[in-house]
């Protein structure tokens, strides 16, 4: 998915303007609420585990998923294979609130805590690709949220995060420099 946003950069790019390649759209992408199995009327935007793993040092990268995106059936398909404890996890990443101490010193929240990391990790790659996942990325990039190019011709060119792979823990996360057109490990 990610390689499909880095070829429809390089084939629009002009590296000093990216107004083209990110446009802001108001567009929402969720389903309607007989596709949602995770409904709950408690919920919260800006509170609970998504903002406070968001908030999390070391996760600059990650934007605050929307939750009716989570919460869509249709964004989750494929993903139940892929994760061990999904319900739990699904049911964690949703939790409007964030863990105390308490929770961190639990060795079953830890194990699930690991699957909601890489299912909110899936469900990000995603959601980066709808027109509001763009809009939150680009606004992260013109802040310079995702760091500068390390090399001194590129003037501290703002870099864009991108994974290599689509499967989970094959490789790390790079930055991509989009006057220079290469790709780095970030610090």
């Amino acid at each position: 998915l990610q390689k499909f946003v880095l070829s429809k950069m390089k084939a629009q790019m002009n590296p000093l303007c990216l107004k083209e390649v990110f446009p802001i759209s108001t567009l929402h992408v969720a389903g309607s609420t007989k596709d949602n199995l995770y409904d709950d009327d408690d919920s919260e935007s800006g509170t609970g585990w998504i903002s406070w793993f968001c908030d999390l040092e070391g996760h600059e990268f990650f934007v605050e998923v929307d939750e009716e995106y989570i919460r869509d059936n249709f964004n989750l398909h494929g993903l139940r294979e892929k994760i061990t404890y999904f319900n739990e996890a699904m049911q964690m990443i949703l939790d409007t609130e964030s863990p105390d101490s308490e929770d961190l010193n639990d060795q079953n929240f830890l194990e699930t805590y690991q699957s909601a990391m890489d299912l909110y990790g899936l469900i990000h790659a995603r959601f980066i690709l709808s027109p509001r996942g763009l809009a939150l990325m680009k606004e992260k990039f013109l802040l310079g949220s995702f760091g500068y190019c390390p090399r001194v011709l590129c003037e501290r060119q703002n870099v864009l995060p991108i994974g290599v792979s689509e499967e989970l823990s094959t490789s790390r996360v790079k930055v991509y420099c989009p006057r220079c057109q290469d790709v780095y490990i970030p610090r």
